[in-house]
């Protein structure tokens, strides 16, 4: 499956922002989708999964509440809402897909991920 992540650019802090992640290839509904980001000068970390169906979601916990993932399968493309931004958001925003098991366990792992897709960039101004 090729994933294109899309949606980022430069917002205030409070502010909103949707980024999409569309997929083509195999048959979307058959992978796990989640969301890393990058800060600079930090290490990559987990941001947020959603299951194959699109009935179970986890999220680290800097970002509960503020950040909804979602999927349509119809549409091949999965989402990630951010309300509420905050400067220390900033990021380069990347989503990925795996098959397998859907649980929290592997949806943090990065190296559970086999797709990739190229990253956009979020940037919060404070």
């Amino acid at each position: 499956v090729q994933l294109q992540a899309s949606g980022g650019g430069l917002v205030q802090a409070g502010g909103s922002l949707r980024l999409s992640c569309a997929a083509s290839g195999r048959t979307f509904s058959s992978y796990n989708l989640g969301w890393f980001r990058r800060a600079p000068g930090k290490e990559r970390e987990f941001v947020a999964a959603i299951n194959l169906s699109g009935d179970s979601t986890y999220y680290t916990d800097s970002v509960k509440g503020r950040f909804t993932i979602s999927r349509d399968n119809a549409k091949n493309t999965a989402y990630l809402q951010m309300s509420s931004l905050k400067p220390e958001d900033t990021a380069v925003y990347y989503c990925a897909a795996y098959e397998g098991e859907s649980s929290r366990y592997y949806f943090v792992q990065p190296y559970t991920y086999d797709y990739w897709g190229q990253g956009t960039l979020v940037t919060v101004s404070s």
